[in-house]
């Protein structure tokens, strides 16, 4: 159960580090509303899992997990360029998540 609630958490890094960029500044209500709720429902998640899972690895999932989305999303919908080297290192990150779960 804490790896899907992990796994849930580092999604919704995903989703408040992208409510975030759209926020301007947290000068536009409902991206920053997106983002707060997004935030505190992530790191509660965190929280629940890094009571039975090492805090290394979790935290590391949950950061390879949001940044790995996060680029992708900015890739496919943010305007942010697509090049098959920045996609080659996501699956990189993808494959290291991967792998710390396996260890665990």
């Amino acid at each position: 159960m804490s790896w899907i609630v992990l796994i849930a958490s580092g999604i919704l890094e995903a989703v408040w580090a992208t409510a975030l960029g759209r926020s301007a500044g947290f000068t536009k209500l409902w991206p920053s509303v997106v983002f707060g709720t997004a935030l505190v429902a992530s790191m509660g998640g965190l929280a629940f899992a890094l009571r039975t899972i090492p805090v290394g690895a979790g935290y590391a999932v949950w950061v390879g997990i949001g940044a790995a989305l996060t680029v992708l999303y900015a890739m496919t919908f943010g305007g942010e360029g697509f090049s098959l080297a920045k996609t080659l290192l996501v699956l990189g990150i993808v494959a290291c998540v991967i792998g710390l779960k396996l260890l665990h």
